[in-house]
């Protein structure tokens, strides 16, 4: 397998401002928890101490894809640990793309009134302009990190 450093790069960084933003919040922060919307946004105006340690947890969890990135660095001698790291990548990057693009149609159906989706305007504007394209970003960054040798 081949790493492609920009993008590995990109994606660490991605990864971190990502899981920095749970961690912030879980600390109590409140900037930026108004664009989620909906129940979460409701949850974080008074938390209970499980809804904190779950948000510190998604931060946690998000930082395991700052590892998996990072381990693709790694010169592994054996063949089968890089391709599940090949593989591994290759599918968290389709899933984060995949979710942030399912999230935009049915976000953007709420906003046509297709969908009830129980969002208002603010939420329904940061997640369409920021929060589902910063998901597929994610999702780009991870899956053109690494790719295959080519055989000659």
């Amino acid at each position: 397998m081949r790493v492609n450093k920009w993008w590995l790069t990109v994606g660490v960084i991605w990864t971190v401002l990502f899981a920095g933003m749970s961690f912030y919040w879980a600390m109590g922060g409140m900037l930026g928890v108004r664009s989620l919307g909906g129940e979460i946004y409701e949850m974080s105006l008074d938390p209970e101490p499980s809804f904190i340690l779950i948000v510190w947890l998604t931060g946690f969890v998000k930082l395991l894809g700052a590892l998996l990135l990072l381990l693709l660095v790694v010169p592994w001698k054996n063949a089968i640990i890089s391709k599940v790291l090949y593989y591994f990548t290759k599918i968290a990057g389709v899933f984060l793309f995949v979710y942030g693009l399912l999230n935009f149609i049915t976000i953007s159906m709420s906003a046509f009134a297709i969908l009830d989706m129980d969002l208002e305007a603010h939420a329904t504007f940061w997640r369409l302009v920021f929060w589902e394209p910063f998901w597929m970003i994610g999702g780009i960054c991870y899956f053109f990190s690494v790719k295959k040798y080519r055989s000659v």
